[in-house]
């Protein structure tokens, strides 16, 4: 399964872009919220709770495929430290508009649990720059999460 996530997302000419299949803008997407889950030392039942509505309402997946998912987003998490090859899929595939939703996705997951770590922080704000998204945006959609969550 390891073998499969990282020739689905490392493979491929690095100068070239190249339309990628769904399924790896699926998985790009699940390990990114994967990683800002786990980004404070735990990824709650919230945090995963959370997860799963997000990708099964952006991709249309059913339960089970949504688990499997999340599960493979955990491997390649947990195989790779680097986050460039994620986010060029990501800023290769969706539109502005898309980039910013994935930006409002993570300020959802990060504030799942109810509290915003360091951390999490830094995360969102460094894959502002590598996703394309300005300050002002991320600022934006950071605030439609937190009216949304009450908080």
């Amino acid at each position: 399964m390891l073998k499969r996530i990282k020739e689905a997302l490392f493979s491929g000419d690095k100068n070239q872009t190249v339309a990628r299949p769904q399924s790896d803008l699926k998985l790009a997407s699940a390990a990114l919220l994967v990683e800002a889950a786990v980004m404070d030392g735990q990824f709650d039942d919230a945090e995963r709770t959370t997860i799963q509505a997000l990708l099964q309402n952006r991709f249309e997946l059913s339960e089970a495929e949504t688990v499997e998912l999340i599960s493979d987003a955990e491997a390649a998490v947990e195989e790779s430290s680097e986050l460039y090859t994620l986010t060029r899929t990501i800023k290769n595939e969706f539109e502005h508009d898309e980039r910013v939703n994935m930006i409002e996705m993570l300020w959802e997951v990060v504030y799942a649990d109810g509290e915003l770590d360091d951390y999490e922080a830094n995360l969102v704000r460094r894959l502002n720059g590598l996703l394309h998204v300005s300050d002002r945006e991320s600022g934006e959609a950071r605030k439609r999460v937190l009216a949304k969550l009450g908080l």
